[in-house]
């Protein structure tokens, strides 16, 4: 068996000497195709047969006859210099309007609302073949289950992500509110006071009420009144049309719900935060074809998307 300082004599170079010397079996062409000397060539093919102990090319004529030990090597050398080759190649481009498979996004509903009809019919056009899977992700989740692949990217409020992670900047996320004006009865823009004493609608996976907004209210003076909390931003509409309430929510579907069921909508009355929006996706698939693709596709209907419905945010020129 060879042993590690035998090895350490055998480099790349070495090896693609060998494998012209094989093809071409004469030392001026071999140093041309390799843009060497005769002599660089020579001390390289004087090296090689130091390390392996073993003549290699003996000389016929005007030509090199390979040993047998050349013959034998010959093939395993030729695989490995093969598939460095195809490691470094630059990978081809992705053409999606020939492929066939499915691309998979993770986003909390109120994302999904704005995003996922829109991203589907762009993809149809693009690339009939193609499937897309929309995953409901929360944010204390979306790192694991995009580890496991279940999606090829999240879009969500991310938290810090892991080193093997890159977190992307979209949009700020900011609010506003809805409500039936007929079963409210006010017109916009609300004063702070009605805002408050108003009754409130939340929604919260969990069950929570307490949110920021009863933090910013309560360094004014004063506190809401939820009557109600739903999980899933869907069962809003309905619930607006059947009571006297309001609900804060993210720009992106509000503007959707209005436009659909035919709610108001108005700025709050105070300063709410912004939520930062973010893509998150595994490093490793930074440089993949076809999922930065998909993320640029995403970028591109999400941009339309906020800005055909009327939102004051665009997507960050710095996303993905």
């Amino acid at each position: 068996m060879m042993n590690d300082a035998t090895l350490r004599k055998i480099d790349l170079n070495l090896l693609l000497a060998f494998s012209v010397l094989m093809q071409e079996r004469n030392v001026s062409r071999a140093a041309e195709r390799l843009l060497l000397g005769q002599p660089g060539l020579s001390a390289a093919l004087r090296r090689l047969r130091e390390a392996l102990d073993d003549e290699l090319f003996v000389r016929v004529g005007r030509g090199l006859q390979p040993t047998p030990r050349a013959l034998s090597i010959a093939p395993a050398i030729e695989n490995a210099l093969s598939g460095i080759e195809c490691a470094i190649r630059p990978p081809e481009e992705f053409n999606p309007a020939t492929w066939q498979g499915e691309f998979r996004i993770g986003m909390c509903d109120n994302l999904e609302s704005a995003f996922f009809g829109p991203l589907a019919a762009r993809l149809l056009q693009l690339s009939p073949g193609a499937r897309l899977i929309g995953i409901a992700a929360e944010k204390r989740d979306a790192a694991r289950r995009l580890d496991e692949g279940v999606f090829d990217f999240s879009v969500s409020v991310h938290e810090e992500p892991a080193s093997w992670h890159i977190r992307a900047p979209l949009f700020d996320q900011v609010s506003i509110c809805i409500y039936d004006s007929a079963q409210l009865g006010l017109k916009a823009p609300l004063s702070l006071d009605d805002f408050a004493n108003v009754a409130h609608v939340t929604v919260s996976f969990e069950g929570n009420a307490a949110t920021g907004i009863d933090i910013a209210l309560g360094s004014t003076g004063r506190s809401r009144r939820v009557v109600a909390t739903v999980p899933r931003f869907s069962a809003l509409p309905t619930a607006l049309r059947a009571m006297p309430a309001i609900a804060v929510v993210p720009e992106s579907i509000g503007r959707c719900m209005a436009q659909l069921h035919g709610l108001t909508i108005c700025e709050p009355p105070l300063s709410l935060p912004a939520d930062p929006v973010t893509m998150l996706y595994r490093r490793v698939d930074q440089a993949d074809g076809r999922v930065r693709w998909f993320r640029r596709l995403f970028i591109e209907v999400a941009n339309e998307a906020l800005e055909a419905s009327g939102c004051c945010v665009s997507i960050s020129r710095t996303a993905a």
